[in-house]
């Protein structure tokens, strides 16, 4: 791969299995990219839309592009609201779970470094 590579999130994106209802996640940098320090997904979606519980072996950042969702703490009931412009951090180990409040509601982010449990086998898209 070139030192600099634009690329898109589209349905040549492999598909993460991250969502428990109302949406989709793909990988869009991530070890099939050659990424091997960072991980970028794209999680859409739908009001009511929510990831599966989360947990990775090391950190994770989310930027909350559009909509209005709450990522939760499945172990302790926690929650947090999450508005245009948001950024969270989870600690590695920690588990945690995104859910929509609005249509349309975008994330991108994920674990650094990337998760290899997240992926295709191989590392091939």
């Amino acid at each position: 791969m070139d030192a600099v590579a634009v690329l898109t999130a589209d349905e040549a994106c492999p598909e993460l299995p991250i969502i428990e209802r109302g949406g989709v996640a793909r990988a869009v940098v991530w070890p099939g990219t050659g990424a091997v320090h960072r991980s970028m997904h794209v999680i859409s979606l739908d009001e009511g839309g929510r990831t599966t519980a989360l947990t990775h072996p090391s950190d994770a950042v989310y930027h909350l592009c559009s909509g209005a969702a709450a990522v939760t703490d499945p172990d302790t009931g926690q929650s947090h609201r999450l508005v245009v412009g948001s950024m969270f951090h989870v600690d590695a180990g920690t588990a945690y779970r995104v859910e929509s409040s609005e249509a349309g509601t975008v994330l991108i982010g994920g674990p650094c470094p990337p998760d290899p449990a997240l992926y295709p086998p191989g590392g091939g898209a």
